[in-house]
């Protein structure tokens, strides 16, 4: 017992710190950011109210079957159900009757209730893609944030080395009386300088760690460890004009689908609350019994044959015209047509916006390719130029203020490579989304 007891504590601590190292990649925070997703849940809520109202526009178009039963006890002066004349008495009646209504026209209002519901499941779905789409989006901005901030610490820990080195050597070098005192201050100086980068890096990094849990939805208090597989991407830019791309995104964008599916929705609400102030003509059928007796001990029917031999059948039309409904109908009808405008400029506006954001994908794009190319130019240039002026310092030639200051241009370059590199990386993907491909 005792071993099994040492077993279990071992698996629980080998699950936990199994747990503790788990690595995020991309693809996996962007499916657990749509998973735990609020946004996404409404409106996985308010898709199924969407598919109920469709059910229930249906629904008006069939038959509607109603039952009913009623009892009644009569005191006094009643009606003789075998007679049709009042007496004087105590009686007992029970009837039963089953109807059925079906419209047979309406002004085409229910058909065009059915199709408004329909189109409004579509757009449902529509701005359910449209959410996991945003969310995927941010999810990828604030991953690829990390890995900037990731990096950039990691620059910052191998300049902290770098410093801390040449301070030991510096000092080592002041002993044999090879350096001066101030040449020893400013490489401490340096050194300071860059352990306070490296404490600023990482807190930045921490802090959008917290911003991607956030975009996630990811418990605050747990870890999350994230690694970027991608390879460096090949630094093009994108031929198709703004344009071209919109061409093909307006067919498929899930937002600007969304828009037009409201403006669909718009106008077939318009035409229903237009055929409804036509007149109605509906069919109606229906079957009745009862059963009756008196109250004073006197003999009756029995149950069986009353209930067979008054049986009746019915049925009729009826012809409804609305002729006054307080005004109710035509603001119904300006109601609706206001909204329809709404709806139409909101789905232009929806386009004009589209257009923009692609146009902008597309610069910052073709930006960002241009800034890496060139940071990388500059990077070279720069590891080129630091390499010189250390030979140089060592001979004596520059003073350690110019090293530093080159040390300092090659980092900055890093840097900007870097940064270049992974916007380029989140607008490409933003283009191709626009292009039609999808974001994950």
């Amino acid at each position: 017992m005792k071993y099994t007891y040492y077993i279990l504590f071992y698996l629980l601590i080998a699950g936990h710190t199994k747990a503790q190292e788990k690595v995020w990649t991309l693809e996996e925070c962007i499916s657990y950011a749509i998973a735990h997703s609020p946004k996404k849940s409404n409106q996985d809520a308010q898709n199924s109210i969407n598919h109920q109202n469709y059910l229930e526009a249906i629904g008006n178009l069939l038959p509607s079957l109603k039952a009913y039963t009623n009892t009644y006890f009569n005191f006094g002066r009643g009606l003789d159900s075998e007679t049709n004349t009042y007496i004087d008495n105590n009686s007992f009646s029970n009837s039963y009757v089953i109807y059925s209504t079906l419209t047979l026209f309406d002004g085409f209002s229910n058909i065009h209730k059915v199709k408004m519901q329909k189109v409004n499941k579509l757009k449902g779905k529509q701005q359910l893609q449209s959410i996991q789409d945003m969310i995927a989006y941010d999810t990828m901005e604030a991953f690829l944030n990390v890995v900037y901030f990731q990096e950039m610490a990691k620059l910052a820990e191998q300049q902290l080395t770098e410093s801390s080195e040449q301070l030991l050597q510096m000092n080592k070098m002041e002993t044999l009386g090879m350096k001066s005192a101030p040449d020893v201050a400013e490489v401490a100086a340096k050194e300071a300088s860059d352990r306070y980068n490296l404490t600023r890096q990482q807190n930045i990094y921490r802090i959008g760690i917290i911003q991607l849990k956030e975009k996630m939805n990811y418990p605050i208090e747990e870890e999350l460890n994230v690694k970027y597989e991608e390879e460096t991407p090949i630094f093009t830019k994108e031929e198709s004009s703004a344009l071209d791309v919109f061409q093909t995104a307006k067919d498929l964008n899930p937002k600007l689908q969304a828009a037009a599916d409201s403006f669909q929705a718009q106008k077939l609400a318009y035409k229903a609350s237009k055929g409804a102030i036509l007149p109605s003509i509906a069919a109606e059928g229906g079957w009745s019994t009862n059963f009756s007796r008196y109250m004073d001990g006197s003999d009756y029917r029995p149950f069986k044959n009353q209930f067979r031999d008054k049986r009746g059948y019915y049925v009729g039309l009826t012809l409804a015209i609305p002729l006054f409904t307080g005004f109710s109908q035509t603001a119904n009808i300006r109601r609706n047509r206001a909204q329809m405008v709404i709806a139409e400029n909101d789905y232009k506006d929806a386009q004009r916006t589209l257009f923009g954001e692609i146009a902008q994908a597309i610069t910052d794009m073709n930006g960002q390719a241009d800034e890496y190319l060139q940071a990388d130019k500059q990077t070279s240039a720069s590891e080129l130029a630091y390499k010189m002026n250390q030979r140089k310092y060592e001979q004596g030639l520059i003073s350690i203020l110019n090293l530093h200051t080159s040390e300092n241009k090659l980092l900055q370059a890093k840097a900007n490579r870097l940064n270049a590199r992974f916007k380029y990386e989140l607008k490409s993907r933003l283009v191709d989304y626009y292009k039609g491909k999808p974001l994950y």
